[in-house]
């Protein structure tokens, strides 16, 4: 009986170690950017610079629309429309403060097989917004 028992536990240490490996495959990759198609990692730090040695951001995938960008099927729509350059997405008729609270947008990735390397300064978050529109809406509202 006791052999049993040995068996039964080894069993389930065998188990409960393929869930462990099992489980910790996805998010080793999770953490790989796409290499084919529409995505961009983007990111906004506080200053006039992009934090030094910055890591992480949103990830945005466009085909399907997704990736943890809260917005992720406007975002795309807007970059699809402005054949992914940044720089073309039209500006929103918004109203902002006149408060110098400079912010960095930073992008890197890919669209339609072009490397996209993007980073710019704007003279507040509100004007941020105005400019990128869902792009860079990174919050959740």
């Amino acid at each position: 009986m006791t052999h049993t028992s040995v068996m039964t536990v080894g069993a389930g240490l065998s188990a409960a170690a393929l869930l462990l490996l099992a489980g910790a495959t996805p998010s080793a990759h999770a953490d790989t950017p796409p290499q084919p198609g529409n995505w961009l990692m983007l990111g906004v730090s506080h200053g006039e610079t992009p934090a030094a040695g910055a890591v992480g951001g949103t990830l945005l995938r466009c085909d399907p629309p997704g990736g943890g960008h809260p917005h992720a099927e406007e975002a795309c729509a807007q970059l699809s429309a402005a054949d992914g350059r940044i720089t073309a997405l039209p500006a929103e008729d918004t109203l902002c403060p006149m408060i110098h609270a400079p912010v960095t947008a930073h992008a890197q990735g890919m669209w339609r097989d072009r490397p996209v390397s993007w980073s710019e300064t704007f003279p507040n978050t509100c004007t941020l917004r105005a400019r990128t529109g869902a792009l860079f809406a990174l919050d959740e509202t």
